[in-house]
């Protein structure tokens, strides 16, 4: 490691972690903290303050194959392991993620700017996934079938895929791995990871605790550097047969066309753009709760985020004047002061807040709250509320990715909500306000979204399989269907007669 090297991975302002050797500025391959080829760098900024917390390596084509090779290395004896042996190993990751819960979280919200607290939330979230999948990796069984042809014995199996490639996000930089991971790893899978060049130390914090668990090397692997690099020598790679990405649609459909010369499997989280409908009889107090939760966790910056409120005329106006209020309590500050609101992730994202924002206002909307940058710094933008947006306007067909509500009434008599709804090529998830069991269970049937929310915001965890529908995604992550992504059957028939 040059010299040069070494000063700059040291953080200009210390991370004041209780075990700084989860601050690491090497990715992790085939079991050794390795530097580019190249020598080549990328810088990793505090959003909240602009500031140059380190560097990580960025690495080339050849060594994201390298990455493959240590997987491919180890693919036979993980794949051939007993599950209750794998399941030692998750375990083992699981309980170290929980003993360093404090220094993860703090990790997150240097690089990604969110609320403390959200980055604690996220790490017990991210933890529960690798302790599901050490429980499931256990589950998957052969299944017997009665044969359709005399004389014959038939049996399914699920077998490992091969190895993983997991392409992750910024905004959710540690869960959006674990639940992956977690599952391929238990169903016998060695993993090539790629955090987003944002967020790449809380990956590589994983991957220290994933050493200290014992797990062989090329079994996880982290490989830092630009996307289009790595993910491209990946997709090009026909040793890779499962792609996992979690991210934008348009970044989706172009690793759907990478993947096809090769036929991988692909299981993939897309963009949202998630109504929120809230009828006449809803319970105001709690529909306004749930609102403030559904747009402005994360600062907005989640593919679950509601982007389209939709409010019944007869409740409207008392919507739209508690949400603003219950907006405007809002504090706003870096993640490390724990506010309500960070500061967005990067230029590009406030740019488009303010492209939303100004096309709503001139098309007719009206401006209840916010509507411009905060004086905090340049990557921080006002909590804002924008009412009577209009049909036209762009923020009502295109996903915002940050903390600007647009609301909108409609007239209950015409029943025609569901319809307005479902026009968006997403469907990741849909909230629902109401009492009334039958709209209940017609909303719950004809939304055209892979998750529905009634009277509640949160709904994932481990336990269920979270993805979309139409362009928001393919295939799910948790629960028993998230292992199975990683997994084939093989169709076995036997001649019980000749033995």
């Amino acid at each position: 490691m040059s010299q040069v090297y070494a000063e700059k991975l040291t953080p200009s302002d210390p991370l004041d972690l209780a075990d700084p050797s989860l601050f690491k500025g090497f990715s992790y391959v085939g079991g050794e903290w390795t530097n580019s080829t190249s020598g080549a760098v990328l810088d990793v900024t505090d959003p909240a303050t602009g500031q140059v917390l380190g560097v990580v390596p960025s690495l080339s084509a050849g060594d994201a194959q390298k990455a493959v090779s240590a997987a491919e290395a180890a693919f036979d004896d993980w794949a051939a392991s007993l599950p209750q042996e794998r399941a030692v190993f998750l375990r083992r990751w699981f309980d170290l993620m929980r003993a360093h819960k404090e220094d993860l979280a703090l990790i997150m919200t240097r690089e990604q700017g969110k609320p403390l607290s959200e980055c604690r939330g996220e790490i017990d979230y991210a933890a529960d996934f690798i302790e599901f999948y050490a429980e499931e990796a256990k589950r998957p069984n052969i299944e017997s079938v009665t044969s359709h042809l005399k004389g014959a014995e038939i049996e399914l199996w699920r077998e490992p895929a091969g190895i993983a490639a997991l392409v992750t996000p910024w905004n959710f930089p540690s869960a959006m791995i674990t639940r992956k991971a977690a599952a391929a790893l238990a169903a016998g899978c060695p993993v090539v990871v790629h955090p987003s060049k944002e967020t790449p130390y809380s990956a590589l914090a994983l991957a220290e605790l994933a050493e200290r668990a014992g797990f062989p090397p090329g079994v996880f692997n982290v490989v830092t550097g630009e996307a289009p690099e790595i993910v491209k020598a990946w997709t090009d790679d026909p040793r890779v047969r499962v792609l996992s990405f979690t991210g934008s649609t348009e970044i989706g459909r172009l690793l759907y066309r990478l993947s096809a010369n090769t036929v991988k499997k692909l299981v993939m989280e897309l963009g949202g753009h998630a109504p929120f409908i809230v009828y006449e009889d809803a319970d105001l107090d709690l529909a306004v709760k749930c609102a403030i939760s559904a747009k402005f966790a994360t600062s907005g910056q989640d593919c679950l985020a509601a982007n389209r409120f939709f409010v019944a005329e007869p409740l409207y106006a008392a919507f739209c004047e508690a949400f603003t209020e219950a907006t405007r309590a809002l504090t706003i500050g870096p993640g490390i002061e724990d506010r309500d609101i960070g500061p967005l992730m990067n230029e590009k994202a406030i740019q488009k807040q303010e492209e939303h924002v100004e096309d709503a206002l001139f098309k007719g909307a009206r401006l209840l709250l916010g509507g411009k940058r905060h004086f905090l710094g340049p990557l921080y933008y006002e909590p804002t509320v924008l009412a009577n947006v209009p049909d036209h306007a762009r923020i009502l067909h295109e996903e915002t990715f940050g903390p600007v509500a647009a609301i909108t009434s409609f007239d209950p008599e015409r029943d025609d909500i569901i319809a307005k709804a479902n026009e968006t090529e997403y469907g990741l998830i849909a909230y629902v306000h109401t009492k009334n069991a039958r709209r209940i269970y017609r909303a719950t049937r004809d939304l055209q979204f892979g998750m529905v929310a009634v009277n509640r915001t949160k709904v994932t965890g481990a336990p269920i399989p979270f993805g979309g529908v139409k362009q928001s995604g393919m295939g799910r992550e948790g629960a028993r269907q998230g292992m199975e992504e990683f997994t084939e059957i093989k169709y076995v028939c036997r001649d019980y007669d000749v033995m």
